[in-house]
């Protein structure tokens, strides 16, 4: 992607920022504490935001030792080993609410100096135009990687100090807003998925004082074997070698990095999309939209639905929903299962769970009268949940068109009277 800055003077990143390495951490040396310092590794660095629940541990009376690497509110990070994945680049920063923690080798951690806005960096290191410089550069075969004279080397428009505040402010604006869509939905979904528990397992649905119980499940419930209680399909890959099947392309189709990498449960577009070509020469099948798709490889268990019609690779079993198991109950009986999935999977190399045994899984089958009340309630949630998804991605497409105009200097900010959101007061 390239941009024209012919306002604004572009300088070598090393000239504005500290950029840190991380100090080699023996492995034998970890704890298996989590009420100690997790280390930020490559694998806890993921796009945008770091995750927490695969850390390591380090010991905390060790903590104030190793200043240099403790990792504070508004630090970037970035993935040096494996920069590149499916998703885009690895990459995050520091947020309020994180843990302290410690930095470990093969992760850049980059601190703003020298008339540079640390918002303004974060926004440039989120940006099309720094994962453009990063893609073409990662070398390596067995392990892909960058080094920290590449990260400084990239040059950055340099616009006076209150312009990038200016910049960063407008678009921590977009970000501000989607995180607040993020909370939203997730407090609609855990409201959803607690209604579920309370009628589905712990059995206190409408007017149950009064219902009778057979073999431990309300009279009149059943539980079904699942090749009987809905149609399942798994998928396929149009020849890759083959352009013809993916050229101009306009079939979603699904592989699980969509799944694991998407921020919500409603997907309305995935990365690789086929044609009808190359649908027809495959073993990938077309499904409705609002169907249950499942990750049924390496990755056991992750859920993804679809909002237009789709297909997916063969590492999925989709489940079609009917009016006895609507998307809603489906989605979370799928939710609640993936522990008895994982512990049902086989296979040599990597976990997976063939879709003969999924089929002899059994389901419980509430009446009809409790399916629909409860369908009746969780439909209006799941409808918010898939509009404020929505919102966030037509959120993210604005600020993402804004960027390059504001840091390219084709849109000035100089003369603009911006308040500066609270996620940019440290």
């Amino acid at each position: 992607m390239s941009h024209s800055f012919s306002i604004f003077p572009l300088e070598k990143l090393s000239s504005h920022v500290e950029i840190t390495s991380g100090f080699t951490f023996k492995s034998e040396q970890f704890v298996d504490d989590s009420t100690q310092i997790p280390l930020v590794k490559g694998e806890n660095v993921q796009q945008g935001y770091i995750d927490w629940g695969v850390s390591k541990y380090w010991r905390a009376d060790d903590y104030n030792n190793l200043e240099k690497y403790h990792l504070v509110t508004g630090d970037i990070v970035l993935a040096m080993d494996r920069p590149w994945v499916t998703a885009g680049l690895k990459w995050a920063h520091i947020k309020k609410h994180d843990p302290k923690s410690l930095l470990v080798q093969r992760v850049a951690r980059l601190r703003a100096k020298n008339k540079l806005n640390q918002d303004y960096l974060r926004f440039l290191i989120s940006s099309n135009y720094f994962s453009g410089y990063v893609q073409p550069i990662v070398t390596g075969v067995n392990i892909p990687h960058i080094s920290g004279k590449q990260i400084g080397d990239f040059k950055i428009p340099l616009p006076s100090l209150e312009s990038q505040k200016k910049i960063a402010a407008i678009l921590s604006a977009y970000d501000d807003l989607i995180e607040n869509n993020k909370r939203r939905i997730a407090l609609l979904e855990n409201m959803a998925e607690e209604i579920y528990r309370e009628w589905f397992v712990r059995f206190r649905f409408p007017n149950y004082k009064n219902a009778e119980f057979e073999k431990g499940i309300p009279k009149g419930w059943e539980l079904v074997t699942l090749d009987k209680a809905f149609k399942c399909l798994g998928g396929g890959t149009p020849s890759k070698e083959s352009n013809a099947y993916w050229k101009e392309g306009d079939i979603n189709w699904y592989t699980p990095s969509d799944i694991t990498g998407a921020e919500g449960f409603f997907l309305s577009s995935s990365k690789d999309k086929c044609n009808e070509e190359g649908l027809a020469r495959s073993s990938a099948k077309m499904f409705p939209a609002y169907s249950i798709m499942m990750t049924s490889r390496a990755t056991i268990g992750a859920i993804g639905i679809n909002t237009t019609p789709a297909c997916t690779n063969q590492g999925f079993i989709t489940c079609i929903p009917n009016k006895k198991y609507p998307l809603t109950y489906l989605y979370y009986w799928f939710k609640l299962s993936k522990s008895h999935f994982v512990m049902l999977s086989g296979g040599a190399t990597f976990p997976e769970l063939s879709k003969t045994t999924f089929k002899r899984i059994e389901i419980l089958t509430p009446s009809h009268e409790i399916i629909d009340e409860f369908d009746k309630i969780v439909k209006p949630i799941f409808e918010q949940i898939e509009k404020l998804l929505a919102m966030n991605e037509n959120l993210k497409e604005s600020k993402n068109s804004l960027l390059p105009r504001l840091i390219s200097g084709k849109l000035t900010v100089e003369n603009l009277n911006i308040q500066f959101p609270p996620s940019m007061e440290m």
